[in-house]
């Protein structure tokens, strides 16, 4: 019952992202999206605990430095950032699918990490994860919702982020969540900048073409307040408590982002869709069973 409510919660809001996302890629360039957010958000929560809260002790010592750059770089810089960027070319419902393949991953990363050999469950609940994604996919992939290169980058931002997970979970932190949270936020978005020059370098036309409207301050917004600051307090709560039944809540994002994604982006649910969600949630029972 105490990680009822807050896992509920996490998994509304987190699957929200998808959909917000979507909208904010609409005006503008998705690495503007990710920067904007990550400095506001990181500032913002940062001068919260330290302005307001004066937290004491809270200030990062050289090895927390090190534990924030590494947590930053696969949680924000490059999972946020491979997200953003697939988004552009992928649905909001597969991006709200994907989130629920991590489990997968972590499991896999754990053994890894733990240098054991994976179960074949774990194995085997991966496979089926990944084909149903593919089924899911299918229909999306022919009428444009989706692209294989949007795909691909999802994919990497998956993989980040579950690693993330897992070297959060490996590390005995002593800084508030708050703290950490604001830290690896800021951090991400600093590190983000070397890939926004080359993005601008590339494509300066992506970016001349942004505008800066009520839809992308909208999207800003949700994506910091009930995303990055709620979200992920409520997930760094789940993983204090347990890393393994933190990741089952992940189950519920497919089912919250398929309906905000038909009901909010008019993006269809077909049998398709239903199938692969179900291939999904199948894997990711036989990954975790014993």
């Amino acid at each position: 019952m105490k990680q009822l409510l807050p896992g509920i919660l996490f998994a509304a809001l987190w699957a929200s992202a998808s959909v917000a996302t979507k909208f904010g890629v609409q005006s503008v360039h998705p690495l503007i999206l990710a920067n904007v957010r990550f400095f506001i958000a990181g500032s913002g929560m940062l001068l919260f605990a330290y302005g307001i809260q004066r937290k004491k002790d809270a200030w990062p010592t050289r090895l927390e430095w090190r534990q924030l750059a590494i947590f930053a770089l696969l949680n924000t810089t490059i999972y946020l950032g491979a997200f953003v960027l697939a988004l552009k070319q992928v649905s909001a419902g597969i991006g709200s699918l994907s989130t629920a393949t991590n489990p997968l991953f972590i499991a896999l990363l754990s053994a890894i990490w733990l240098r054991r050999m994976p179960r074949w469950t774990e194995m085997g609940g991966l496979l089926l994860g990944l084909v149903g994604v593919g089924i899911a996919t299918y229909p999306l992939l022919q009428n444009s919702y989706a692209t294989v290169e949007g795909l691909l980058i999802l994919l990497v931002g998956m993989v980040s982020v579950s690693a993330a997970t897992v070297y959060y979970a490996s590390i005995e932190w002593r800084l508030p969540n708050l703290v950490i949270n604001g830290w690896q936020v800021l951090l991400g978005g600093v590190l983000l900048i070397p890939f926004t020059l080359l993005a601008i370098a590339l494509d300066s036309s992506g970016f001349s073409a942004s505008h800066y409207d009520e839809r992308f301050w909208l999207s800003v917004f949700w994506l910091i307040v009930p995303v990055s600051v709620v979200a992920l307090q409520l997930w760094f709560y789940l993983v204090r408590q347990d890393a393994i039944r933190a990741s089952l809540w992940l189950f519920l994002c497919p089912i919250f982002g398929f309906a905000y994604s038909y009901l909010l982006m008019g993006e269809p649910i077909t049998t398709y869709t239903v199938v692969g969600t179900g291939l999904v949630i199948g894997g990711l029972w036989l990954g975790r069973s014993k």
